[in-house]
């Protein structure tokens, strides 16, 4: 939710300084982008979740600082509300055995957070949202206690002026208004971090762009909300509209979202911080002393904190990352669609999909968005998010013409899009068991048509046709799921009773 800030309040005249500085961080990042003095390729990646923290009984935990200082590592950090934590994985180089290093790590590091949530009565899950979470569960009084958090929750309801709003029409139906954006602390991710040099950025984000919605066919685990069956991968709507800084008229005049798939593919990096700057007001006009021109001027590498503060309250699903590491600058795409979990196997599986799918997509001589529309593209991300394993999906299909044409999401997967991932890991240098483990797990769900989501919404009816009420169901499906998180196999393995 953004990097660490504090601030008493903000006078007239401090966005218009902000923008006038962010604009000079544009001008920045366009010399240093002309110069080139991006670092060379590395190949690297990087692995950030957010966690869950709940009783034994499934319920919700409001201790996450408890937890964080009974854990004691850096590689453990606050989010949004009291009941979540964000693990970090040090970036890694693709190759090799790096699936199977990086599920031993977190398997590790899971473990371990959970044993010391364990001494406060709460336990670990990974999960899109936990279906346990009532109304009164996410309410401002349960942010976190870091100050970033009720400022950007008071800017963003100052530029709303009134209540947040969900309306989320699925199976069943829900509507409910908020006094803050505390709803959005449901949504636990992972996101997937690549560094790309300028010239490949491009390629990389319009790649990645292009598969949000398979990711979210073959990955969704957010079923419910408030105790209402939703959206297969509830997540997208949710944190869209929890994070709505446009009251109804703007929003009807068509004013962009904060939470926003984008509108077009892209041929620079620069077009996305433009995008940026262009269409989003500041929610936290906070300038640091550096002038990133001078910087530059005198050979140095400016950190650009404006543009990377403002670039993080935008919530693409892919975003793009300005950084400086060992005084070097360099660029990332973060991919954000996917939610938490199941286990860690799941995890890893979603994730070598990713990357495998980006690469070769990125390699084609004939590029997916010069033959897939970017409406089509949003339209796909949308029908996953609401359908999961069951939507169609538009995708060009073989042969000279490659026209477009839908697809069910399954079939697309295992008919041409496993082989491509399967090729693009190859070209990453990943070891053949790593990628044939991995990705034989997304095979499997694929066959089978089942995801985490899937699977709480039979383990939920189940339980409903055993006589629970819908608030017992619920809770057992949460105490079943992290059972057998913990056991390690992947969700479509998983019985939906016992």
């Amino acid at each position: 939710m953004g990097e660490k800030v504090a601030a008493d309040g903000f006078d007239l005249a401090d966005r218009r300084r902000y923008r006038e500085k962010l604009h000079r961080c544009l001008r920045a990042l366009d010399l240093l982008l002309e110069q080139q003095r991006f670092e060379r390729p590395r190949n690297l990646m990087g692995l950030e979740i957010e966690l869950n923290l709940a009783d034994a009984e499934g319920m919700p935990r409001m201790i996450n600082e408890e937890v964080l200082g009974r854990i004691a590592s850096r590689d453990f950090q606050t989010e949004l509300g009291q009941f979540n934590l964000e693990v970090n994985i040090l970036p890694h180089r693709l190759g090799g055995r790096v699936l199977d290093q990086l599920a031993e790590e977190l398997r590790t590091g899971l473990a371990y957070a959970d044993r010391k949530a364990r001494e406060a009565d709460g336990r670990v899950l990974m999960i899109g949202i936990l279906p346990t979470l009532t109304p009164a569960d996410l309410i401002s009084a349960n942010f976190s206690s870091a100050d970033r958090y009720t400022l950007l929750n008071d800017q963003i309801m100052a530029a709303r002026g009134e209540e947040i709003r969900l309306d989320i029409d699925g199976p069943e139906r829900l509507s409910y208004t908020s006094a803050s954006i505390a709803p959005a602390a449901a949504c636990t991710s992972v996101q997937l971090h690549l560094q790309v040099t300028p010239s490949r950025f491009a390629d990389v984000w319009n790649a990645a762009q292009a598969v949000l919605g398979v990711q979210l066919a073959v990955g969704a685990n957010s079923p419910f909300l408030f105790g209402r069956e939703l959206w297969r991968e509830s997540r997208v709507p949710l944190f869209l509209q929890a994070t709505d800084a446009r009251p109804a008229e703007y929003a009807a005049q068509g004013v962009r979202p904060r939470a926003w798939f984008g509108e077009r593919w892209i041929d620079s990096p620069r077009d996305l911080f433009a995008e940026n700057l262009r269409y989003f007001p500041a929610l936290l006009p906070l300038r640091d002393a550096e002038d990133p021109l001078d910087v530059i001027e005198q050979g140095g590498i400016p950190a650009l904190a404006e543009l990377a503060l403002h670039n993080g309250t935008v919530y693409r699903w892919n975003r793009p990352v300005y950084d400086v590491s060992d005084g070097v600058p360099h660029l990332r795409v973060e991919n954000r669609v996917l939610p938490a979990g199941p286990s860690v196997t799941d995890v890893l599986a979603n994730t070598a999909l990713y990357y495998g799918l980006v690469r070769a997509l990125a390699d084609e001589q004939r590029p997916v968005w010069k033959r897939l529309p970017f409406a089509a593209a949003e339209e796909n991300f949308r029908a996953a998010a609401r359908h999961g394993m069951d939507a169609r999906l538009t995708w060009p299909r073989p042969g000279r013409s490659g026209s477009p044409a839908a697809v069910p999401a399954h079939r697309l997967v295992l008919d041409e899009l496993l082989p491509l991932a399967a090729t693009g890991l190859d070209a990453w240098g990943i070891e053949p068991a790593d990628r044939d483990f991995y990705l034989g797990v997304i095979e499997q769900r694929c066959r089978r048509r089942t995801n985490g989501a899937a699977w709480q919404v039979a383990a939920y009816h189940r339980a409903r046709d055993g006589g629970l009420d819908r608030e017992k169901a619920l809770a057992a499906v949460a105490r079943r799921y992290v059972e057998l998180a913990g056991a390690g196999e992947p969700v479509h393995t998983w019985p939906t009773h016992g």
